[in-house]
């Protein structure tokens, strides 16, 4: 299988569950072949956690891992619910790990900004190095990790910025809003029709490949070449980002390293086997509007990171 067949078969049966979310859905696709995480931002009530399940459900996980796992967070929620903790047995008095829901292939950090830093902050090691460190235990997480959190904006009541350090470990931030009037009308007609999203399984979602399979796609990914003119174009636009007279603070280094990779598998999905800048261009926004802080009176004129971004693009010239 490749990149292009996985992406448009994953397309198809997500649409049997999914409206209007084929950009959305298709960047979760793009960043479970780069080894990527997603954060996910939208009101209550628009498939930020369905677009994570039915991602979850394509993947044929070994019957020894868990396939798919939801951690709610909560203002009371402990880094040992996440990672997990040593548990001791009186009878042997010995102690044996009992693993977190962080040990998972498809793990879905649901309203992850509900929870304080110090809860928060129990992913970044999962998120960067894949593996967790327990009582001074390091633990390898899945080959096949993605961390996919949703999160309410954070103006709204009983929510709590994430860390900085935290949110640059995304590699996308996907923004959901309410779908048209046609889309909702669609969702209604699909449950009136009998549509269970608690039964993905029975509204079709089956799994399209296994592990290896991922493992292998990743590596045809990885192939994709990279002019280096075009290397020197993204490096440019996460530079850009950092003197643009509305932004405090912009793209790591990073920044560029995901606009690499995000390049690329978008290129792989269009069955390409080398990065153009319109790869570039179109991955932009979603790796970037997570990575730059405005200026707070920038923020007061209705300035978002998508406009700088759009200005960025119309200004760094573009490799022939």
């Amino acid at each position: 299988m490749t990149p292009a067949e996985f992406y448009a078969g994953a397309l198809e049966r997500g649409r049997r569950v999914l409206v209007e979310a084929d950009e959305p859905f298709g960047l979760l696709l793009g960043a479970l072949l780069v080894g990527g995480n997603v954060l996910i931002e939208g009101v209550p009530g628009t498939a930020k956690t369905l677009m994570a399940r039915s991602l979850a459900c394509l993947v044929d996980g070994a019957p020894s891992e868990r396939r798919f796992s939801r951690i709610q967070f909560t203002p009371d929620l402990m880094p040992s619910d996440i990672l997990g903790t040593n548990v001791f047995h009186a009878a042997s008095a010995t102690f044996t790990f009992r693993a977190g829901p962080i040990f998972a292939n498809v793990v879905v950090a649901d309203e992850v900004n509900r929870a304080p830093a110090k809860t928060q902050s129990a992913l970044l090691e999962a998120m960067e190095e894949h593996q967790v460190t327990v009582e001074g235990q390091r633990m390898a997480l899945p080959p096949v990790f993605v961390v996919v959190a949703t999160q309410n904006p954070v103006e709204f009541e009983g929510t709590y910025p994430l860390p900085e350090a935290q949110v640059d470990r995304f590699l996308f931030k996907v923004l959901v809003e309410y779908g048209s009037a046609e889309a909702e009308r669609d969702v209604v007609l699909r449950h009136q029709a009998g549509l269970q999203v608690t039964d993905l399984a029975a509204a079709g979602l089956e799994p399209i490949i296994d592990l290896e399979g991922i493992l292998d796609l990743r590596r045809q990914v990885g192939s994709v070449r990279v002019d280096p003119s075009v290397a020197d174009y993204l490096v440019a636009i996460g530079r850009a980002s950092r003197g643009m007279p509305e932004v405090q603070y912009g793209a790591s280094v990073r920044g560029a390293l995901g606009l690499l990779q995000a390049s690329k598998v978008m290129a792989a999905f269009a069955s390409r086997e080398y990065v153009t800048p319109d790869d570039v261009k179109q991955v932009a926004a979603p790796v970037l509007r997570h990575r730059m802080v405005l200026k707070p009176e920038a923020e007061l004129d209705g300035i978002r990171p998508d406009d700088v971004i759009a200005r960025i693009l119309a200004s760094v010239p573009v490799p022939r």
